[in-house]
């Protein structure tokens, strides 16, 4: 698919409406295709539209110039598991304690009697599928990666899936095909433990000769695989791990196997790609080709499968009845552990655009990501600044398919993402390690919160200040100017309302 990397305006211009359609077209659209293609790390600024950025990004500019990019879109939380627990469940992480960054043995965290997105949707007629990073859980504990593997996310609603674990920084290093490790030899059986190494294996600690792609910066020295240190313990299991070179196009190859099986009926595809987390293990097409170092690199990698999935689409006539939602779990990092020249050949690439902070973090950045609705002839291309969370997603649909919305913290903001309508949430609670913040449409309100303002780790503000802190957004969305000494009586409403929210759930429109 050859698409022009025009630059896109940087300006809000009015949305247009609906494009009008024939009656067999408007029969059509009543079940769309829905696809979610999720990132991994992936900064507000880093796509090839903002003007910030340095990198070229054409396919996902060819989603923003024709389809809805959304300039207030957030994910619930500033890290990965409990980002994509809220997508999935249409629920506040905070709400299930076990929902924080997970090792890649810990037990499903999603109780399979919740009725998540992709449950709701089969219920709807739709076949689901997952492929990609998980990160949600696996098992009950003590899992035997030997055998099938339940519950999975196959429990959880997914017809199919083709998953990685965890992440692709920890063991084990394999893909999982409905609830089974792909590739395993039963000679060489495959073990895992995070709490310590198996006698005799080697770490990166013990054999630093072994990491041979890529040295570790911090909390990396475990397990060596491909030459790359990770968190965890592995070992066993040699012909089923993966090769980090490959991995996007084995994401690829099996979400298009996907889109091509079910091409005859609605499906729901959750593609959840790995770039741009560490390691950042381009394939040869792309290392070296953005001038940014390995991250660069892995982005433009990332550009790449957008492109391949949307050719798929049009090759199968189906592009024209597929909503695509392209987003990101959370915001971006440069220093996540590895030396891989992140910073250093970084320049005057913002990967935050104008935002403040980054991964992990209260303020802007951390939560505040890229969002683009794409669906041909539904769709009128523009640029909306309606406040809507990734956790919006089953509740829309929901209302969208007329069933009963199944999210206890989601609403319906159908209308605004599919640009009918401006008016997207009016108020949420971002989420990072554990502490929240309050926003509006307006303002952003940080409470106090004992903890260091700047990762010792990964050098990005926290967001964590012993004062409260309040940013009028409109104005200022870089976050410079502290208004909570001017403003008592708001500080004193938006911890009310935080409060509220907290201990009774929001009321959903």
């Amino acid at each position: 698919m050859k698409m022009k990397n025009k630059p896109l305006n940087w300006i809000l211009f009015p949305l247009a409406g609906l494009s009008a359609c024939s009656t067999s077209k408007k029969e059509e659209a009543v079940k769309p295709n829905i696809l979610i293609i999720l990132a991994d790390d992936l900064g507000y600024g880093d796509p090839g539209y903002c003007p910030t950025s340095k990198l070229n990004t054409p396919n996902i500019n060819y989603l923003a110039q024709t389809g809805l990019r959304f300039t207030r879109a957030y994910a619930s939380s500033a890290t990965s598991t409990p980002s994509r627990y809220a997508l999935l469940t249409g629920s506040y992480p905070w709400r299930n304690e076990k929902a924080s960054i997970l090792p890649g043995d810990a037990p499903l965290i999603i109780d399979t009697t919740t009725e998540t997105l992709p449950a709701m949707l089969r219920k709807a007629g739709y076949t689901t599928g997952i492929v990609g990073k998980w990160h949600l859980g696996l098992g009950n504990g003590n899992i035997n990666w030997n055998s099938r593997i339940s519950p999975s996310p196959n429990e959880v609603g997914f017809d199919y899936s083709f998953i990685m674990p965890a992440t692709n920084d920890r063991v084990p290093c394999v893909y999982v095909e409905n609830g089974y490790v792909i590739g395993l030899s039963p000679d060489d059986p495959l073990e895992v433990n995070y709490e310590k190494n198996f006698p005799g294996e080697p770490t990166a600690l013990s054999h630093p000769q072994l990491c041979t792609k890529m040295k570790w910066h911090h909390g990396h020295n475990q397990s060596v695989h491909n030459g790359i240190p990770r968190i965890g313990f592995m070992r066993g299991g040699k012909t089923a791990l993966w090769q980090d070179e490959t991995m996007a196009d084995t994401f690829v190859t099996r979400a298009k196997r996907f889109i091509f099986q079910n091409r005859h009926h609605p499906f729901f595809l959750y593609l959840a790609l790995h770039q741009p987390h560490v390691p950042r293990v381009p394939h040869p097409r792309f290392a070296g080709k953005s001038g940014l170092g390995p991250r660069g690199d892995v982005i433009l990698e990332l550009d790449w499968c957008v492109g391949e999935i949307i050719r798929c689409l049009k090759d199968n006539n189906l592009d024209k009845n597929t909503l695509v939602i392209f987003t990101s779990d959370n915001g971006p990092v440069l220093n996540d552990g590895y030396y891989d020249e992140a910073v250093e050949k970084n320049g005057d690439h913002k990967p935050a655009c104008y935002l403040r902070g980054g991964k992990s973090s209260l303020f802007e950045a951390g939560t505040r990501v890229p969002f683009i609705t794409w669906w041909p002839g539904t769709i009128t291309a523009g640029v909306s600044n309606a406040m809507v969370c990734q956790m919006d997603i089953i509740a829309s649909l929901a209302g969208f398919l007329n069933m009963k919305n199944p999210s206890p913290d989601g609403e319906n903001v159908m209308d605004a993402l599919l640009g009918k309508s401006r008016q997207g949430r009016t108020e949420l609670l971002l989420e990072a390690n554990g502490k929240v913040a309050y926003r509006n449409k307006d303002y952003t309100y940080i409470p106090p919160y004992e903890g260091d303002a700047v990762s010792k780790n990964t050098k990005v503000e926290t967001g964590l200040s012993k004062e409260p802190q309040l940013y009028f957004i409109q104005n200022d969305s870089s976050q410079q100017h502290n208004l909570a000494a001017q403003m008592p009586e708001k500080v004193r409403y938006f911890q009310q309302r935080m409060d509220s929210i907290l201990h009774t759930g929001i009321t959903k429109k």
